[in-house]
């Protein structure tokens, strides 16, 4: 039963700064020699990134639905058995989501740190506190940490109002210098931000005067193999987009196509790669409207992959990936581009969201699930070969096919069925 020091990091809501923090930490240990490994509760590809920069490893997923209970098992027992320090990132407010980053720290017994935003209250903080703590008496609390903190006299102000038994843990004072840069559908890739290291260091250092410095108490997890696949994409090369425009990719999908057997070949369509000679495509999701003209103009690119497709060959396209194979894509601010034109009509990028959550599909080559996320709407006259459902059983987001062409709007965790997954590279 492999032990080691975690830390599930949550908050009362989105946007009190849990994902600096969780960086800036991950950084201070790191760069203290220790061996660290990183979690994102739910289905977050952008958080991820950033979180593999800071500790110099993979960033894996936590997610009871998508992921499953016992993905997440061994997930975290592997990490337990390599590193010295486990942190994990909660998931919008602590007890948010069915099922949520509460529930994941009660069956792995993953002690609780609550960042608070103190920025704009004084005793209401303790009160805060108090509910985290005590709403679910069974979760495991590590005490509380203090962002966004006018000064040491705030500080103390916050400090005051915590009941006896609930551990003040530091804060970090009220400084946008520290905080990591946004947009649509949340963090700046980790490869745009060029000064992303040093701004990694700078909150690095801030922390290194709290007590988050220290390591957490101990965790021992039970020992869970990984599953074992079986070869099936043996001797196949699979080419995957990755550059800022298709940039969505769980580092456990990657993992599950290469223990199927694949042979992973990365290209950058931003960069003017060809498609590279392959068995099989995978279009990620990312930010195609942020790079609507530089994926116009790539029409060696489209016109190979419209030969592959109706040559009867295997490409997933996922979310961006999907929307760069319609025949237009209209920006945020109205301008259309005209797009590879594998799929008729045009994807519209709209102001508001257009879907959000978990979603499982029944595949013809089995039952996959995954979630959707994305502020763009796809007018088309293709019929969909079915739609994926969220949980509640709601319809949700339709997946096209032509030929072995599959795409959708959903993001798909390939390890919650990896014969599903292999399926559609086949």
């Amino acid at each position: 039963m492999p032990a080691c020091p975690a830390l599930l990091i949550a908050a009362p809501a989105s946007g009190q700064g849990k994902t600096s923090i969780v960086a800036g930490l991950a950084r201070l240990h790191a760069r203290a020699g220790r061996r660290v490994r990183v979690f994102k509760c739910g289905p977050d590809f952008i958080d991820t990134m950033v979180h593999a920069v800071a500790s110099g490893a993979e960033c894996e997923n936590l997610d009871l639905w998508m992921c499953g209970a016992d993905d997440a098992a061994w997930r975290l027992s592997r990490a337990a058995s390599a590193a010295d320090v486990v942190i994990v990132e909660g998931v919008m407010g602590l007890f948010d989501g069915t099922p949520s980053a509460a529930d994941i720290a009660i069956r792995f017994g993953l002690p609780v740190l609550a960042v608070i935003d103190g920025s704009a209250m004084a005793g209401t903080f303790g009160a805060i506190a108090f509910g985290l703590a005590r709403f679910r008496p069974e979760l495991p609390f590590h005490g509380v940490f203090a962002n966004r903190v006018g000064s040491a006299a705030h500080a103390g102000m916050l400090q005051a109002g915590l009941p006896a038994d609930i551990a003040w843990r530091g804060h970090l004072a009220r400084d946008e210098t520290l905080a990591l840069p946004e947009r649509h559908l949340g963090l700046v890739l980790a490869e745009e931000l060029p000064d992303l290291e040093a701004h990694l260091d700078r909150i690095a250092d801030a922390l290194a005067a709290t007590k988050l410095a220290e390591l957490p108490p101990p965790v021992a997890f039970a020992a869970a193999p990984a599953p074992a696949l079986p070869p099936l994409l043996a001797g196949k090369r699979i080419a995957v987009a990755r550059d800022a425009a298709f940039a969505f990719r769980y580092a456990a999908n990657l993992e599950t196509l290469r223990d199927l057997g694949a042979d992973l070949e990365f290209f950058s369509p931003l960069a003017g790669d060809a498609l590279p000679a392959c068995d099989a495509v995978w279009l990620p999701g990312g930010y195609p409207e942020l790079y609507a003209e530089v994926l116009a103009v790539r029409r060696d690119l489209w016109t190979a992959l419209a030969a592959y497709v109706d040559a009867g060959r295997p490409l997933l396209a996922e979310c961006g990936g999907m929307m760069a194979l319609f025949e237009a894509l209209v920006d945020a601010q109205g301008r259309a581009h005209r797009m590879a034109g594998l799929l008729p009509g045009s994807v519209r990028m709209q102001p508001r969201l257009a879907a959000l959550g978990h979603q499982e599909a029944d595949l013809p080559e089995g039952r996959l699930r995954g979630h959707t996320f994305h502020y763009s709407q796809s007018e088309t006259p293709l019929a969909p070969l079915l739609r994926a459902q969220y949980p509640s059983g709601r319809e949700g987001e339709a997946v096209y096919r032509r030929k072995r062409l599959t795409a959708s709007y959903v993001h798909f965790y390939f390890p919650s069925n990896p014969i599903a997954a292999a399926g559609l590279f086949l």
